[in-house]
């Protein structure tokens, strides 16, 4: 359905039934298939034919959905996974192992900066942070010889960067790495990374395109552009044999649009298994059938919050691409000129301790981890999401310790501000 636009897509693509088929995405709730021959399914093992075989690895439910992604994204390929975190491992380890290194955006998901900067270094990829708004020579020399990939957030979560899309990719594409951006708050309705020259997008799911704080997930999706036999000393996982599948080269078999997910649904979900339930793809496809009008509103109440906290004594400074005062108002404005997300950071005055009182004191927004919901909710970052960073990783990520994510839901605008200024006349 590439010629229609993103409302179409959010409600009719990745599934199109035949006659007497359910009208709804079906529910396969199944670990296996059956199949009249041991040459049949061998055939399924060896990548020499397409199918399912065990759900760990593919789900025809959860394949349908990842096609609609795939679609609203305009990419040629995309996979679910069972989290956002898993989406984001998968898409980096997919292509840099051990020895290898990555640069990434600072301003980033505490989990996924925890991810990068611990875990992953225990396997062996080293990371570079760099800041969104650094000076091309500062990106430049981020990189290395065995660079990889370069990492970003379209909207950083939660200090509400906005990325320079164009910039980070041509950074990237200079040094033949490909550009990996997790566009999550933004989503497809608000920006679609491809057009801006990205070759990999990642989400989790578990936010607005779910929606309903139902079901965790994530997706990846290759823009099919990135050329990996152009390349070919840098990613040998693509562009070499592999072992495993009787030799077979992914970029050589599949092609450049479909290399890079093969690799990952054929080698990483078969190995690590951060597998999505067909149950969960189904109430995720429930949500993206609604995105876009839910985009719509979340933008227009998380403006007037904004608007209204800007002017408010009890404020020191309040974070938000939609308004003018933002130094990231021109990128949103570019890459995102129907609207950026729902959610607002701001500072109290009075800092941590004000923060706490504040967010204890408010009655409709609920204090949640969770974040991108139909329903309001709020956190303090600092000491829950980004607790395990130190003073000066909160301050390189755009943390600092007075910041309140204010996630805002589908409710009232009217409602969520006059919850607000009860809650700050009671500090």
């Amino acid at each position: 359905m590439s010629d229609y636009s993103i409302e179409t897509k959010c409600v009719q693509s990745g599934y199109t039934p035949e006659n007497g088929q359910p009208r709804q995405i079906p529910i396969i709730q199944s670990t296996t298939f059956k199949y009249a021959t041991g040459e049949a399914m061998g055939q399924l093992f060896d990548l020499e034919a397409s199918g399912y075989f065990y759900s760990r690895l593919q789900n025809p439910t959860c394949d349908h959905v990842a096609a609609k992604i795939c679609d609203m994204e305009g990419g040629s390929a995309a996979m679910l996974t069972a989290s956002g975190q898993a989406a984001n491992f998968y898409a980096v380890f997919n292509i840099a192992n051990c020895g290898d290194h990555v640069v990434s955006c600072s301003a980033i998901y505490g989990g996924t900066y925890n991810l990068f900067a611990v875990t992953m270094k225990k396997m062996g990829v080293d990371f570079t942070f760099v800041a969104p708004d650094c000076t091309d020579e500062e990106l430049e020399a981020a990189f290395r010889p065995n660079t990889k990939a370069v990492f970003g957030e379209t909207i950083s979560n939660p200090s509400l960067t906005v990325l320079d899309i164009e910039r980070f990719a041509k950074a990237a594409h200079a040094h033949g790495v490909p550009l990996i951006v997790d566009n999550t708050f933004a989503t497809p309705v608000n920006c679609r990374p491809f057009e801006w020259g990205a070759d990999i997008v990642t989400h989790s799911t578990t936010k607005y395109m779910d929606g309903h704080g139902a079901a965790v997930g994530g997706c990846i999706v290759d823009s099919g552009k990135f050329d990996w036999l152009a390349h070919a000393d840098k990613f040998p996982g693509l562009c070499t044999p592999d072992d495993s599948y009787h030799g077979i080269t992914y970029a050589e078999k599949f092609g450049q649009g479909g290399a890079y997910i093969t690799k990952a649904t054929a080698q990483l979900m078969r190995d690590f298994g951060s597998t999505p339930a067909p149950q969960s793809a189904f109430l995720l496809n429930l949500g993206l059938e609604s995105l876009h009008v839910r985009m719509a509103r979340h933008c227009e109440n998380a403006l007037a919050v904004a608007r209204f906290l800007e002017g408010h004594e009890k404020i020191s400074w309040v974070n938000y691409a939609g308004l003018e005062s933002s130094p990231y108002h021109k990128l949103a404005a570019k890459y995102m000129p129907g609207g950026t997300c729902g959610v607002v950071s701001f500072g109290i005055k009075g800092g941590r301790d004000a923060a706490s009182r504040f967010m204890a004191n408010l009655k409709l927004a609920a204090i949640e981890t969770h974040v991108a919901d139909a329903r309001t909710c709020c956190l303090h970052p600092a000491s829950t999401t980004h607790r395990q960073m130190s003073d000066r990783e909160l301050i390189a990520a755009g943390v600092p310790g007075d910041l309140v994510r204010f996630s805002c839901g589908l409710e009232s605008s009217d409602d969520l501000i006059a919850d607000i200024a009860q809650a700050l006349e009671r500090i």
